[in-house]
């Protein structure tokens, strides 16, 4: 095999891994916020991520904790719901990545499940020591209006 078919397949291998560690890192996100679990949901962000779902800014790995453990998350939990990511998809460039994928909020009533929030994600991922992290993430509800339809269209030409 001669060096350049090599260093091509390397670089190919290196894209593949880096897209499925990103959409793992995206789909533990669901499991880890329903559990409650704010250590691993704010370690899905880099030091300085930032969140800015609806009227919610987060700024750092701090706010996203807090999120997680705020009286209007612990609701959400307490009551049975259930946050679905779809599969996303990953657009890499060095160490730094971007992914936009939807998102269903499945929450529980009385007499039954109902979708609570369809929702538009739009991620900007960066390469770290500890592997990738979440800088920024976008979120905006389906609500006709063009927000969350212009994120889907983050990188559609990549």
């Amino acid at each position: 095999m001669d060096e350049d078919r090599l260093a091509r397949l390397e670089e190919r291998v290196r894209r593949l891994e880096d897209e499925v560690e990103i959409t793992r890192l995206l789909a533990s996100y669901g499991p880890f916020v329903d559990a409650g679990a704010a250590p691993q949901v704010a370690n899905l962000w880099t030091e300085n991520g930032e969140y800015d779902v609806e009227d919610w800014h987060m700024r750092s790995r701090a706010d996203i904790h807090a999120m997680v453990e705020s009286t209007a998350h612990r609701s959400l939990i307490d009551t049975g719901c259930a946050h679905f990511l779809g599969p996303a998809r990953v657009v890499i460039d060095g160490d730094e990545a971007t992914a936009v994928c939807e998102s269903l909020l499945v929450r529980r009533y009385e007499d039954g499940y109902r979708v609570w929030r369809a929702g538009a994600n739009s991620f900007r991922l960066t390469r770290t020591s500890q592997g990738w992290r979440i800088s920024h993430r976008v979120t905006r509800t389906f609500d006709g209006g063009p927000a969350a339809r212009d994120l889907l269209l983050t990188n559609a030409d990549s």
